[in-house]
């Protein structure tokens, strides 16, 4: 299964591009700033969230000059199997709504959490090369992308979640009726709980899949998910009671899965992943972006979006990145200024040369 016929219109720098003729390897080439991370933010946005750039929608629709008023835009892709399409998605956004992102399938309004249930994606990007000395935050924003290929509701869980928080914080600061705080309490332990589980599974399981690949050329890490608060909901909702004068003082709730954190060391040296070499940070993150690929993979089509990862390669770790990239299911988008790094997939390969929003198969 792999994505075919893909259209952009007036997305970023693209007035109107289509990549069609797909393979499992596909390679977007051209100078920085001719439009191919664009090309992979469009296809991150077939599934839910906010894209590989968390991006306003806002910004994302091109614009004649500096100043011109909203415009709309569209992206598009065939899912396909044996040369024959199962399914069309896209989303887009329209002219007088610029900031509502709209999803169809097969031509029928849709959600854009129900993308999760037809497309798993994963993607690499070099922003996220400072994961491991990031926020909290940011490595939660991370697990629960990936999380979307064991649960593609999860994603309206975690808003449920973030909904029911603000709620309870308003009612905080109004020094609302115990009733209305146990209420609000009881939607945020449900939530939580199921955000809490899921967060879980998808470590344990990223985990297990680590410890089966090779632990080089790329640094083996090891993996742990440590909650913020109780897991179990009757325990969770005890402890928002318990805490109201505390959260209140804070401004915020100081338990519960908006705390979690996910854990990473080198397996081989138990050194966080925060303290190592930003050579080994990069080959920990391949090996999770592996790893997950591998899930993702099973049970629905998949995509693995990697910008710029071959250049900062050496020979060793390219070719072994090439072979497992090969052996795995997940169809291969990968961006580059020239074809040298890729020229041992360069036969196997769709080929795109991008200039200037334009995309010219090669």
């Amino acid at each position: 299964m792999a994505l075919t016929r893909i259209s952009l219109e007036n997305f970023r720098n693209h007035a109107a591009t289509t990549l069609g003729e797909t393979a499992h390897f596909n390679l977007l080439v051209g100078e920085n700033g001719a439009g191919k991370t664009n090309l992979l933010e469009a296809l991150s946005l077939l599934g839910p969230g906010r894209g590989l750039r968390r991006a306003n929608l806002g910004d994302l629709a091109k614009k004649a000059a500096p100043g011109d008023p909203p415009q709309s835009f569209a992206i598009g892709a065939s899912l396909s199997e044996a040369g024959t399409v199962s399914a069309r998605i896209g989303t887009y956004s329209e002219a007088h709504q610029p900031g509502r992102r709209l999803v169809r399938v097969n031509g029928a309004p849709a959600t854009a959490t129900s993308l999760a249930e037809w497309l798993a994606l994963s993607w690499l990007t070099p922003a996220m090369d400072g994961l491991f000395t990031d926020s909290a935050g940011a490595r939660r924003r991370f697990v629960d992308r990936m999380a979307l290929a064991i649960a593609p509701d999860h994603a309206r869980r975690v808003s449920a979640l973030e909904t029911a928080l603000r709620e309870r914080g308003r009612l905080l600061e109004t020094r609302a009726e115990a009733r209305w705080l146990d209420a609000v309490e009881a939607q945020v332990a449900g939530h939580s709980a199921a955000v809490a589980m899921v967060r879980a599974e998808l470590v344990a399981r990223l985990a297990d899949e680590l410890s089966a690949l090779p632990s080089e050329p790329f640094a083996r890490p090891a993996l742990t998910y440590r909650p913020g608060g109780p897991t179990d909901e009757t325990a969770l909702r005890a402890e928002l009671a318990r805490q109201r004068p505390r959260d209140r003082a804070a401004g915020r709730a100081l338990s519960g899965p908006q705390r979690d954190e996910l854990e990473v060391v080198m397996a081989s040296t138990r050194l966080p992943a925060s303290s190592c070499s930003t050579g080994e940070q990069k080959a920990m993150l391949i090996a999770i972006t592996l790893a997950h690929g591998i899930l993702a993979a099973a049970g629905r089509p998949s995509v693995l979006l990697l910008d710029e990862v071959a250049a900062h390669l050496d020979p060793v770790r390219r070719t072994e990145l090439f072979r497992r990239l090969r052996q795995g299911k997940a169809q291969v988008w990968m961006t580059g200024t020239e074809l040298a790094p890729f020229e041992a997939i360069r036969d196997e390969a769709a080929i795109w040369r991008v200039s200037g929003g334009q995309a010219e198969r090669v």
